[in-house]
C-alpha cells in the first residue's frame, strides 16, 4: 500500500491517509479483506505518529470502509457499492464545483460554461 504524505500541505496527516486508503479501495487496488498494514508498520514507513494512523484507520472503520480485528489487524471491508458510487459522485460534484467557479472568476457567464460542459461532454462521446 502507498501513501504519500504531503506535509506543506493545509490536510492534516490523518485525513491525507484516510483520503488515498479511501481511494485505493474505490478505485480497487484495496479489495474486501485485504489486510492494512498495522498501525506500528504504517507509522513507521510515513515517519509520523502511530497516534495519528490510529486516528486515520478509526475514521476508516467509523465511515465504514475497514474492519478492526482485535489482535488480528485492519480489514478492508466488504464493499458497499451505493456507498462507493456516492463517494465518486461527492468527488465529482466537488470538481464540478470548482470548474464552475474557476469559469465564473474568469468572467464567463454561466450560460458560457454550460456550453463548455456540453461541448467536453460531446467531444468525450
Amino acid at each position: 500500500m502507498k501513501i504519500i504524505i504531503n506535509g506543506a500541505s493545509m490536510v492534516p496527516i490523518y485525513e491525507q491517509i484516510v483520503d488515498q486508503v479511501k481511494t485505493l479501495i474505490i478505485n480497487g487496488e484495496l479489495v474486501e479483506n485485504d489486510l492494512l498494514p498495522s498501525v506500528r508498520t504504517l507509522s513507521k514507513e510515513l515517519k509520523i505518529s502511530a497516534l495519528t494512523v490510529k486516528k486515520a484507520y478509526d475514521s476508516l472503520e467509523q465511515e465504514g470502509y475497514t474492519v478492526t480485528v482485535h489482535g488480528k489487524g485492519t480489514y478492508v471491508k466488504t464493499a458497499n457499492k451505493e456507498m462507493i458510487m456516492e463517494e465518486h459522485r461527492r468527488e465529482v460534484e466537488a470538481d464540478l464545483e470548482m470548474a464552475i467557479q474557476k469559469g465564473r472568476s474568469c468572467g464567463l457567464k454561466d450560460e458560457e460554461i454550460r456550453d463548455l460542459f456540453n461541448l467536453i461532454m460531446e467531444d468525450g462521446r
